[in-house]
């Protein structure tokens, strides 16, 4: 079967999507998206996927003219035209067309949706888990964009590209104070003495789905849990890490800068988080 893209309301054969070359997101940017999993043709957290994206919207000035409603349809009616099950769902929304110049900002968004099959990393992969570089160049903790997944990515496809670069499967970035971030496109979490700890809003990560998932299963498991600024040499003294996404689930990050966090394989609360993140997974899109 042909991929079919939904382009402003209609899905067209992929080598026939097009957007202009006066849109806005291509000239500046100026755009949000939200990438999601579906599990056996359901989407897992839909709803948190929507706040954070009208969120992102709202904070850019983009006045979508589709209901919450409506736009969850289109996701699922794109997903289901391309006969998919297991997949990522991506859509993408722009300012739209333009001109030529960063105003005035067009009234006429665009909404681009893809769906395309996906296959999780393998068992062995979660085993023996990611390695990691830390990015050199920092990125700001507070920003205008502070919250909003915005189509403005350089910085992470710089860091990503980075660490690929140097033999690692992703890059850990710092704020311009020197603590950690995130990951390229994760989360980021450490199990140190005190339990487990994530960089706070503060620091600048992006408010990740999987990442609020991982916090509520682990309170629920009564495993101490701590939002704050997060040293880089915190990581030498880890006992585990792991990074969060809504593809990844939860992967155990197991080397940085050549060095093994912990023993330098997946810990046992890593793989615990991971076992309960899908058990709820499979409890709420098991059809």
């Amino acid at each position: 079967m042909a991929e079919l893209i939904y382009v402003n309301g209609r899905l067209v054969p992929r080598d026939r999507a097009r957007v202009s070359a006066l849109d806005h997101g291509f000239l500046y940017g100026h755009g949000a998206f939200e990438t999601l999993r579906s599990y056996s043709g359901s989407f897992f957290c839909l709803e948190g996927h929507l706040d954070r994206l009208f969120h992102s919207l709202e904070r850019l000035g983009i006045a979508l003219p589709l209901s919450r409603g409506e736009l969850a349809a289109a996701l699922q009616r794109t997903l289901e035209a391309n006969g998919l099950k297991e997949a990522r769902v991506r859509v993408t929304i722009s300012a739209g067309q333009g001109e030529a110049a960063p105003e005035p900002l067009p009234s006429s968004p665009t909404v681009v949706i893809t769906a395309q099959p996906f296959t999780p990393p393998p068992p062995q992969a979660y085993q023996s888990g990611y390695s990691a570089l830390v990015f050199p160049f920092p990125v700001l903790s507070r920003s205008a964009l502070s919250g909003v997944k915005s189509t403005n990515y350089i910085p992470l496809l710089l860091a990503r590209r980075w660490a690929r670069e140097g033999h690692a499967q992703d890059a850990l970035l710092l704020n311009e104070k020197g603590f950690l971030v995130e990951a390229s496109n994760a989360n980021l979490f450490l199990v140190v003495e005190e339990g487990l700890v994530t960089p706070d809003e503060g620091s600048g990560p992006l408010p990740g789905i999987a990442r609020a998932v991982v916090l509520e299963l682990a309170r629920g498991q009564g495993i101490p849990c701590r939002e704050r600024a997060v040293r880089p040499e915190e990581l030498a003294e880890a006992r585990e890490a792991f990074i969060t996404s809504s593809l990844l689930e939860v992967m155990p990050l197991t080397r940085v800068g050549g060095r093994p966090v912990g023993q330098g394989q997946a810990g046992e609360l890593s793989l615990g988080l991971l076992a309960s993140y899908r058990a709820l997974v499979g409890a709420e899109t098991t059809p």
